[in-house]
């Protein structure tokens, strides 16, 4: 059975920062990219950032330079680091873990809270 396993979030003061963490297990196929989506209240989910197997990152554009996305292959577990955190980065974020068995197959953590306030 897969999981996902997110940690990392909290409260922080604007110009904080946090790191979030989501460890990946029971996934028996090679991973093909891990990331980070968030979903604010009212709003869709967006993607934050992302890094395939190989190491290419994908950020928004509206979160380059403060945030910044890695991962640790052998224990199927990926970072993301915050900086400098507005209140509109308050939001549920979420882990995704995406492999492609000859088919893509996304799967999603149960989020964590983020929020940005002072």
């Amino acid at each position: 059975q897969v999981q996902l396993v997110e940690s990392g979030g909290g409260l922080v003061q604007p110009g904080g920062s946090l790191r979030l963490s989501c460890a990946a297990s029971g996934i028996i196929v090679s991973i093909n990219a891990m990331g980070w989506y968030r979903q604010a209240p009212g709003k869709q989910r967006e993607l934050v950032a992302s890094i395939r197997s190989g190491g290419f990152t994908n950020y928004a554009d509206s979160l380059k330079g403060r945030f910044t996305i890695s991962r640790d292959g052998a224990k199927n577990t990926v970072y993301l680091q915050m900086n400098s955190l507005k209140p509109e980065d308050t939001a549920v974020y979420y882990c995704n873990v995406n492999v492609y068995p000859g088919y893509s197959i996304d799967y999603w953590g149960r989020g964590i809270q983020v929020t940005v306030s002072s």
